[in-house]
């Protein structure tokens, strides 16, 4: 599970950097439970909350499929959809005004990363039989 591992690396940091940036506005605005209608903490929030809603599942899913003996360039093309789009999808949600078109290709990327990963599984699931 190399690549699963490697992607997953890969997105440590910004994972990282998304829950700083969330403790620096808490800092900021002095809320330490909630979001105290704030509107930059509920928007880091959101962005932190949406990365850790989406990636585990999706590195489970390559893992999986690594696991089960998937194609090499299959997983590196899940794991780097899945990266561009997180990086894309923060970016976008992260702007004042956010930018909808980067969180679009960011959310589009991520669930085409999630079904590819998803169908790999179920294929080579049931032809392992």
């Amino acid at each position: 599970m190399k690549t699963t591992a490697l992607t997953a690396a890969l997105l440590a940091p910004l994972y990282l950097a998304l829950a700083f940036r969330v403790i620096a506005a808490r800092r900021a605005t002095r809320v330490a439970v909630g979001d105290g209608a704030d509107p930059v903490l509920v928007r880091r929030m959101r962005v932190h909350a949406n990365f850790a809603e989406y990636v585990p599942f999706a590195l489970v899913l390559m893992g999986l499929a690594e696991g089960l003996g998937a194609a090499a360039w299959l997983i590196s093309a899940i794991g780097a959809v899945l990266l561009v789009a997180r990086l894309s999808h923060a970016w976008g949600m992260s702007q004042p005004r956010e930018v909808l078109a980067f969180r679009s290709v960011g959310m589009v990327g991520t669930f085409t990363a999630i079904l590819v990963a998803a169908g790999t599984c179920l294929v080579l699931a049931l032809s392992a039989g």
